[in-house]
């Protein structure tokens, strides 16, 4: 079971922030509220990771949300497990993350997120980083507000 990562959670909280700003700057949307009491527990307790099945509800609901706004595969179409490697020279994951990625839970999907990026080993990261910025982001959920990031 895949378990989402600190940072994962602080983004999703500044996102909600973004997306429904205080009305008198002292208080927060109930999405940033459920976040935060994860994250402060989080912090409380020197975790780094939260099981995505044990999460409060509201909290999960929020986090989804903010995932659901997030690229979804890191393919830049550039694909070499397709001629045999074991790692793709693209977007850096196994080849079976590359083929079990459409039944991935969105923990899973994260975590695999947060291994390429930390690793920044592949080509969406060096080579062809100019293709992941120019939408070379396959199965994009939501590519307006990644147009709107930029």
């Amino acid at each position: 079971m895949a378990a989402l990562h600190i940072t994962d959670i602080e983004s999703a909280i500044n996102w909600w922030r973004e997306r429904s700003p205080s009305p008198d700057g002292i208080t927060a949307c109930p999405e940033v509220r459920a976040l935060g009491t994860v994250y402060a527990l989080m912090v409380y307790y020197h975790e780094t990771e939260q099981d995505e099945e044990t999460m409060p509800e509201k909290a999960r609901d929020a986090w989804l949300a903010w995932y659901a706004s997030t690229p979804d595969a890191p393919c830049i179409a550039i694909c070499s497990t397709s001629q045999g490697d074991d790692i793709c020279k693209g977007c850096g994951r196994s080849f079976d993350e590359v083929q079990h990625w459409p039944v991935m839970t969105p923990a899973e999907k994260r975590a695999t997120w947060r291994r390429i990026t930390m690793e920044a080993s592949a080509w969406r990261f060096n080579k062809y980083a100019e293709r992941a910025r120019e939408g070379g982001d396959a199965g994009s959920r939501e590519p307006a507000l990644q147009e709107a990031a930029r």
